[in-house]
This record gives C-alpha cells, sequence and structure tokens, in this order.
C-alpha cells in the first residue's frame, strides 16, 4: 500500500518544486545575467559622520555603499560586494605567489601558546587572544604563524633537497587590539596572507627575498596606485632585513621619508639616532645652558629643548637636549623640531639601557622608584643625550630633577652621551622636518609621508628555526665557497637550521586603504583589478530589453568576458546612478536619452573624467580601452 503511494506523492513533490522555481524566478530573474536584482547589496546605511555634517572616510563610505557592517568594536561582517573585493584581490594574490612557485595552506587559527612561549614573543603585554580549553590546554588565536609554520615545516622537512620551499596561506587573524580605529585599517579580525620561505644558507635566502620583492612590485604595479616601498625595522619578528609597502595617506600610522633625488626611503621608526653625513660646525649648533647655570638658555633666537622617557625597570631616566628650532639652508625662518622617540630608543639600547616609551610622566615614575629604593645598592641613572645641534656643558641642570626625587647628585649615578656608543657618530634625537639634506646623496630633500602599511616582508634568517628546532642536513660544500688555493672543500654533511623568511600582506587593510586613497566626494573608486564589477549598466525606464543587449555585448568574448553587473531595479534613474556612484564600479553605461535620440549609449568614467556617447557596436572596444587605464 505504501509503495503505491510512492509514485504519486513524487509527481505532488515534482509539481511543488517546479511551482517553487517559477516563484523564485518570478522573482529573481534568473537567466544568467548578473544582476542587482538577485544581488543582496544594502546601500545607504547611515553614518555618524553623516548624520552630524563631518566628512565621511573611506569607511563611512564601504558602510554606505553596502561593502561591510561593524559586528563589535574591531569586528566587521562582509557582505556580498565587500566580499567580492576581497576574493578579487587574494585571486590577485594567488597568481603572484604562484609565480613565486609557492604552495598554498591553510593552518588552524588556534596556535599553542606553549609554542609561542619557546619563541620568546608570549609576554605579559602581548595583544593575544589566550584561552584554556576543558582540559586546561592552554591555546590563543593567532595573529600570525611562524611558529606554527616552523613547528610543521621542522617535523617534515630533513634534507637541504627539499629546499628552498616556499609556502603561504591567506586567512584570518585574531589581535587583541587595545583601542580598534579607522574600520578595516585596525581592528581585532583581519585578513592576511602571509608567505613562509625556507632556505638552506643566507645567500639563498637573500635570492628568495629578492625574489618576493620583485613579486611584490609586481603585485602592487597592477593597482595602478602609488605606493612607497621603505626599509623598515624588523620589530619584534626579529631578523635583520625587512621592507614595507605603503600608500601615502593622512589615515596612515606610519611615517616614512623619501629623499627627492635618490631611492632612499624608509620608515621613521629605522632612525638610528646617528647622524650622516652632518656637517660639524659652529653655525650648525645652538647654544645649550650657560655653564654653572642650572635653567636652560636658548641661543638668541633659537631654544633648546628636553625630553624625558624611562627604563623598564624605572631606575634610569634618559633625558634627551634638542634643538626647539633650527635653520634650514636657504631658509629665513627656523623650523620647529619635535623629538623621535625610535631615534632616543636605539641610543638607549646600545648603552644598554632598555626605554619603556608608554609612559606619559617618567619623571613622576623615576622619582617614586628612587624615594621607594633609598637603601638599595643600585643607584639610581640619570643620562643625557646631547643632539649634534646642542652644544655639550660639562655641568647639566640636575637641581629640578634631584628635588623632585629627593636626593643629592651623590645619590645618583649620572652619565651622558654626545656621541653613538663605540662609534664617531654624533646623535641626531630629532624627527625629519620637510626639506632636510638627505644622508645617502648630495643633491636630495627628505619630505615625511603619513602612509598606511600594507605589505611587510622579513628576511628572519634563523630567529624560530633555532629555538624551535627547525634543522636540515646539508652538505658543506653548498655552504662554503672555494678555499684561498681554489681547491673545493670536503663534502661533509652537517645539520644547520633552516633559513627563514616572512612576507604579509593585510588583505583587509587594503580594501580600506585603497578605499580612502581613490575615494571622492561622490563616492568609493575601485581600480579595475579588485573592483567588485568592472562595469554597471544602469537602464532607464522602459529600456530593459536594450540593456540586456549592451549587457551580452560587453560578455560575448567567453575569453576575455567584462565583468559587468546590470541595475535592474525598479529605481529612478538618478536614484540608481547616485547609488552607482557610491559604489564605486570602475565605469558606467547608461541606457537612457541618447539610446532613444541617436542610438548611443553615456559612458561615464570618474576616476579618468570620461563622458562619452559611444554606439553600441563600439561599445566594448571603448570600454576595453578604458579599463585598460583602470
Amino acid at each position: 500500500m505504501i509503495s503505491g503511494l510512492r509514485p504519486s506523492l513524487a509527481r505532488i513533490s515534482s509539481r511543488r518544486l517546479a511551482l517553487s522555481l517559477r516563484v523564485q524566478q518570478c522573482h529573481l530573474h534568473i537567466d544568467g545575467r548578473s544582476r542587482v536584482s538577485n544581488f543582496w547589496i544594502p546601500t545607504g546605511g547611515i553614518s555618524k559622520k553623516s548624520v552630524d555634517g563631518e566628512k565621511e572616510d573611506a569607511n563611512d563610505l564601504l558602510v554606505r555603499g553596502g561593502f561591510l557592517r561593524q559586528a563589535y568594536s574591531g569586528v566587521f561582517h562582509m557582505l556580498p560586494l565587500g566580499l567580492r573585493v576581497q576574493d578579487k584581490l587574494e585571486g590577485l594574490i594567488d597568481k603572484h605567489m604562484r609565480s613565486l612557485g609557492a604552495s598554498k595552506v591553510s593552518l588552524s587559527s588556534i596556535s599553542s601558546q606553549e609554542l609561542w612561549e619557546q619563541s620568546g614573543r608570549l609576554t605579559e603585554g602581548s595583544e593575544l587572544f589566550r584561552f584554556n580549553d576543558r582540559k586546561d590546554t592552554r591555546f590563543l588565536l593567532a595573529p600570525t604563524h611562524e611558529e606554527e609554520i616552523t613547528s610543521l615545516v621542522g617535523h617534515l622537512t630533513t634534507s637541504y633537497k627539499s629546499l628552498p620551499l616556499r609556502v603561504y596561506q591567506i586567512s584570518r587573524k585574531y589581535r587583541d587590539e587595545a583601542r580598534p580605529r579607522q574600520g578595516l585599517l585596525r581592528g581585532r579580525e583581519f585578513i592576511m596572507k602571509d608567505l613562509y620561505t625556507f632556505d638552506y644558507s643566507v645567500s639563498e635566502a637573500l635570492k628568495t627575498y629578492n625574489a618576493v620583492k620583485q613579486a611584490y612590485t609586481r603585485l602592487f604595479d597592477e593597482l595602478k596606485i602609488p605606493y612607497l616601498v621603505a626599509a623598515a625595522d624588523s620589530g619584534n619578528m626579529g631578523g635583520s632585513l625587512s621592507h614595507e609597502y605603503h600608500f601615502i595617506s593622512p589615515k596612515g600610522e606610519d611615517d616614512v621619508v623619501s629623499c627627492s633625488h635618490c631611492d632612499h626611503v624608509y620608515n621613521e621608526e629605522l632612525a638610528d639616532g646617528k647622524t650622516h653625513n652632518f656637517e660639524d660646525t659652529e653655525q650648525n649648533r645652538i647654544s645649550g645652558f650657560q655653564t654653572g647655570d642650572a635653567e636652560i638658555e636658548g641661543g638668541s633666537t633659537i631654544s633648546t629643548g628636553m625630553w624625558m622617557a624611562i627604563s623598564h625597570d624605572s631606575n634610569t631616566i634618559v633625558r634627551g637636549w634638542y634643538p626647539k628650532f633650527s635653520m634650514q639652508n636657504g631658509a629665513t625662518e627656523p623650523v620647529e623640531r619635535h623629538v623621535n622617540s625610535h631615534a632616543v630608543k636605539a641610543i638607549a639600547t646600545a648603552a644598554g639601557i632598555d626605554l619603556d616609551l608608554s609612559v606619559e610622566n617618567p619623571l613622576q615614575k623615576w622619582s617614586a622608584h628612587v624615594k621607594k629604593n633609598k637603601s638599595s645598592t643600585n643607584k639610581p641613572r640619570v643620562l643625557d643625550l646631547y643632539d649634534s645641534q646642542v652644544r655639550v656643558y660639562q655641568r647639566p641642570p640636575l637641581s629640578d630633577l634631584l628635588q623632585q626625587a629627593g636626593c643629592t647628585a651623590d645619590d645618583i649615578e649620572y652619565s651622558k652621551l654626545d656621541r653613538f656608543p663605540d662609534t664617531s657618530n654624533k646623535l641626531s634625537l630629532v624627527r625629519v622636518h620637510d626639506g632636510d639634506h638627505c644622508s645617502q646623496c648630495a643633491h636630495g630633500s627628505l619630505t615625511s609621508h603619513s602612509a598606511v602599511e600594507l605589505g611587510h616582508t622579513f628576511h628572519l634568517g634563523t630567529r624560530y628555526s633555532e629555538v624551535l628546532n627547525a634543522s636540515v642536513s646539508v652538505n658543506s660544500a653548498l655552504l662554503e665557497g672555494p678555499s684561498e688555493s681554489g681547491t673545493k672543500p670536503s663534502a661533509k654533511e652537517q645539520i644547520v637550521p633552516m633559513q627563514m623568511g616572512c612576507h604579509g600582506i593585510g588583505v583587509s587593510r587594503m580594501i580600506s586603504a585603497v578605499a580612502n586613497r581613490l575615494a571622492d566626494s561622490r563616492g568609493l573608486n575601485w581600480p579595475r583589478v579588485i573592483a567588485p564589477y568592472e562595469v554597471v549598466v544602469v537602464p532607464g525606464k522602459g529600456m530593459e530589453s536594450v540593456a540586456d543587449q549592451v549587457y551580452d555585448s560587453l560578455t560575448a568574448d567567453p575569453s576575455a568576458p567584462v565583468d559587468v553587473i546590470l541595475d535592474d531595479r525598479d529605481k529612478g534613474m538618478g536614484w540608481k546612478l547616485g547609488d552607482a556612484d557610491l559604489i564605486g564600479y570602475p565605469i558606467i553605461v547608461v541606457v537612457g536619452k541618447g539610446w532613444k535620440k541617436k542610438q548611443t549609449l553615456e559612458v561615464q568614467c570618474r576616476r579618468l573624467d570620461v563622458k562619452e556617447d559611444v554606439p553600441l557596436d563600439n561599445l566594448r572596444t571603448f570600454v576595453e580601452s578604458l579599463l585598460t587605464q583602470l
């Protein structure tokens, strides 16, 4: 009886399915063409700035354009438009990683706290999300994967014959950011590309490093947006060689210095505290304080400033004496100067002092420490640093400092530096000011730019491979060159830690940085290579069938189709064009009055300042000629 019912039930189910599909097709208009009506684009979100009348930034436009929504502080949901941009950017990265012979992997977002302790990167103040599972095993959400990939490769690779090895991933990363800001630029969850490289010798690793730099250059060139490649500080990543890739932007948190004449470009964090090619003449110096006087006295028109920082153990206070103003060649007015804390930290480190730059009132903290530890045999220290433009005198002003600490000059250990430790270089404590001379060439002047870091390449050396035991056996003949007599070295196997490189690209932050770089008063503007769609076709009322023809003509060549979407929503032409500008499609094709009058289509491209009537037969060629410039 039951089996007899089955054909009938099947027919009923088929009819229901067919009816359901007809209803869906009626609502969604599924015909193989990309249509806005079939695509979730919730445009028009209201940002606080737009309500308050402030100028909207890229993040506000990404919200209003339907690309993303904020879920929590520093955490965002990517909507379909945003995901298309992200997917295209990831595809671009995939292409250039394949050009390096890199294999794609996907590492777990969960990492072991113990592994990070082995590498020395898990400290009390680390910006890491940490948790214990039900067995009380300690884990963390990885912001990067040097530890995991080194451990993985170290267990699977034993011979140099398996090298070079280049593996990469594009994955979610996590950082317990204390102050999330600027949307995707500084979030707590983000998408990142990491390329990890492994070689058996330094020379091979540097070849890999240069190959990656070339691939990065080709990748950034495809965006067709000006960028800077800057020498950079490796920070807690380790290693001795690194470069950053930046967009110049007022939203940037980095200061990048470039020369007008040579290719010298560097992050201000790289300041080493040394003078380079500085002409040490009396007229270049500024009067310091007068001998025997506790107060600072400026020169006739220019005064000296004093900047302070304290060591992490609170036992040492460092004071930097610098020119508040200085004259530049050819200038009639002095320029104001500010201390470069990175330069001071480099000098202090060379002098064996670990500075804590986060303390807002160093003198107050040092004084409290001195009072609390009066009976200690470890004398509190004062170190004075003198910028090369400040004259050094024998007797420094200490009275205010000693009075606040409640001690005498005999209670402290005092020292001063006007040269970098163990070198002949005088000290440079001040930040670069536009127009300063370049230290690398005789003709250039320096300019400081606020910039957003998008990519970073590191030569890590054996920073991780040594502590995590990632080694390979190598024929010694490959590590040693010919002897002085010209004979080849004996071929012996030896175990060496792998030479590593780490090369990142911030996918999420690049979306925001590109949006911010190209946005104008009308909305977003995407480069062709990562635009959600390259072209939008916007028809007027009653022009739907012509719009279909336009769409088909642009997508006719399957070998090189143009990425088109058709705005078929039942809205007015002005509303749809405003939406198209907000979303930032590179090219807009308007099917409107021109078609009715003379069978032409209006092609708009804001970035190229193009608005031109084009016949349908010439449309594809004309659109492609514009896209090649974008």
